[in-house]
């Protein structure tokens, strides 16, 4: 394992014209299946973020001791849609309020948390979140983690678009489908 202090560092590839951004929401199947369904989003990689170990996988991720976010990356067309609209997306279709937990997903794997390409892209989330903490729609704190990126790594193959392959499975009923219906309901108007 590396040095706790120094987080490994990966790189990522953005087609051109488009945008990148990641962001964890809990579960990444949940994340997954809200942001697959937006205009402009052009792709959605389920994986880790920010831990300190290498190419990480999902069993180690569930240890809860890696360091890791299960996170996605969503490459987006700011031309069809901007990153300030997928981060209120973001904050209204899962519980920032909740530290390491949303649900019944339980531990730092499951945190709240964007981490941001460039220093706009911060300086953005931060600001929202402020916005969003003074507007009162929470009683508690927002804990949404806003951090730098560090590094990335695509969960394993199964993962991906989990909720489309998977939909009658219980947790994809029970958990997954009220965040897409919460999206329909909220944000109809941006959806594909």
């Amino acid at each position: 394992m590396n040095n706790p202090l120094i987080l490994p560092k990966t790189e990522l590839v953005c087609p051109e014209g488009l945008e990148v951004v990641l962001m964890g929401g809990g579960c990444f199947w949940c994340t997954e299946a809200v942001f697959l369904r937006l205009e402009g989003v052009k792709g959605v990689i389920p994986g880790y973020a920010g831990g300190i170990v290498e190419q990480p996988s999902y069993e180690a991720i569930c240890t809860g001791r890696t360091g890791h976010a299960e996170v996605i990356q969503v490459i987006f067309d700011p031309k069809q849609i901007g990153l300030e609209t997928l981060l209120a997306v973001f904050w209204a279709t899962h519980d920032p309020t909740t530290l390491n937990k949303q649900g019944a997903d339980v531990g730092p794997q499951y945190r709240s948390a964007v981490f941001y390409l460039n220093e706009a892209q911060g300086e953005l989330a931060r600001s929202l979140k402020d916005k969003l903490m003074q507007s009162g729609i929470y009683t508690s704190a927002i804990v949404t983690e806003i951090t730098p990126f560090s590094n990335f790594y695509p969960a394993e193959v199964y993962h991906h678009n989990y909720y489309a392959l998977h939909e009658q499975q219980p947790y994809c009923q029970y958990v997954v489908r009220p965040k897409v219906e919460k999206l329909q309901q909220l944000f109809k108007n941006l959806l594909k």
